[in-house]
């Protein structure tokens, strides 16, 4: 057996177009070790043959999942959306993301197998590489109601006047204008709907519909049926031809995920990691419970606000009494006070840790987190559900192949009634 058998097996495999992720997920790595094998830093291990081998004869009968369609990940951020997408079977083709630690984060952890841009604005629709489904993440905090209360009070435009982040969703107009996709995705807050008193959506579904011409279906999800986090987004799908989809195919669990599955066990059951974790029995680091000084101003605030007939205060999570958590947000590296874990009478609760709230998102524990904690707080909490992502790239998947099919000008068949995972 020749020393380059694996290494041709590998490229074989990447021109059939089976993702790094997905070959990492079957040969139990990760991205960027596939990565590293393609581009020779590392030797590609010989012993990975017979996986080779089977992972392309299965290929070949179209049993596993591999990849049906491409797309692009704009405002991709640490790469949620791109990673529930090649789970349902596509390749990612193009990436821009402005946030040099978010890119640093992405990176790592999807290799650099292809182009990847900063600012969106300054890149010509017709230089980006032809793709089946545009996903888009775009910049939420305009229209978040966090977002306009920040604004309002500072007296700064949000929304569309916004010119540095409301504006964005035209960028996404005129690459679409230009590239036509068969499908696209977007992502934003609930309160997206609802701001400028719905004209902001009206504009943005007016020129989804009329202006570019594609079949749009838009649905609040809230996360929780996926993570034990109460988490609702907006999710704008659209299919340039008719197609059967509909959100009916979604299927919701009825009851998602405990806070527990996502809390370090602290009995030695998993290794220590980082300073997050410590000791043979893994427990989270002293640094991520409250000074008692925080903890006291926490509860002033919230009795401060109570007083006054406000919500606002800390969101205190008692494991095996509550089921999720509040929202995850970008500022949680201030004070974690939306997500603070309880640790028993007279104690002071903690934050969670970087790896907690990964899991929190969705994320796979194999997923590296290379920043610091205060970056790693603001990325996960500007994140996606991945596996709500997943859940609804299969249900897209279908009728994506549907469109292929038909462009291509081979046996069309309607696409089947998708089931999400």
């Amino acid at each position: 057996m020749s020393k380059n058998d694996a290494l041709a097996l590998l490229r074989l495999a990447r021109q059939r177009r089976i993702t790094q992720q997905t070959l990492a997920s079957l040969l139990s790595t990760t991205a960027k070790t596939i990565s590293r094998w393609e581009r020779g830093e590392t030797r590609c291990p010989q012993m990975i043959v017979p996986a080779l081998q089977e992972i392309l004869r299965m290929n070949q009968t179209g049993q596993p999942s591999t990849n049906d369609f491409t797309f692009i990940d704009l405002f991709a951020g640490i790469g949620g959306i791109r990673m529930g997408f090649e789970r349902a079977g596509g390749t990612c083709v193009y990436t821009s993301e402005w946030n040099e630690w978010s890119k640093k984060t992405y990176q790592h952890n999807f290799g650099e197998g292809h182009l990847f841009d900063g600012d969106i604005t300054k890149v010509e629709a017709k230089d980006i590489p032809d793709h089946d489904v545009l996903l888009a993440g775009f910049p939420c905090q305009p229209f978040s109601i966090a977002g306009v209360s920040k604004k309002n009070a500072l007296g700064r435009a949000h929304g569309f006047e916004c010119t540095t982040q409301g504006t964005l969703f035209f960028d996404i107009e005129r690459i679409i204008r230009e590239k036509r996709p068969k499908a696209f995705l977007l992502e934003n807050v609930k309160n997206l709907k609802s701001h400028d008193k719905g004209n902001t959506f009206r504009v943005i579904m007016d020129t989804l519909e009329n202006k570019l011409g594609y079949k749009v279906f838009a649905r609040v999800i809230d996360a929780q049926h996926f993570v034990p986090q109460h988490r609702e987004r907006i999710l704008i799908v659209g299919f340039r031809e008719e197609t059967d989809f509909t959100w009916d195919d979604l299927r919701l669990p009825e009851q998602g995920p405990d806070i527990s599955s996502i809390l370090h066990p602290e009995d030695g059951t998993e290794q220590a990691e980082g300073h997050y974790t410590t000791g043979p029995q893994a427990k989270v680091s002293p640094k991520y419970t409250l000074t008692a000084r925080l903890w006291q101003y926490l509860q002033d605030y919230a009795a401060k606000h109570q007083a006054a007939g406000n919500g606002f205060g800390f969101g205190l999570v008692k494991p095996g009494v509550d089921h999720h958590t509040r929202t995850l947000s970008a500022r949680y590296y201030k004070d974690g006070s939306e997500i603070l874990i309880h640790r028993g009478k007279g104690k002071r609760p903690r934050r969670l840790t970087p790896r907690e709230c990964a899991r929190l998102m969705g994320f796979p524990d194999d997923f590296q987190i290379v920043v610091s904690d205060t970056q790693a707080y603001r990325q996960f909490g500007n994140s996606v559900c991945m596996p709500m992502m997943e859940a609804v790239a299969k249900i897209m998947a279908p009728r994506i192949a549907y469109l292929k099919a038909k462009d291509e000008g081979g046996a069309v068949q309607h696409p089947l009634m998708a089931n999400a995972a």
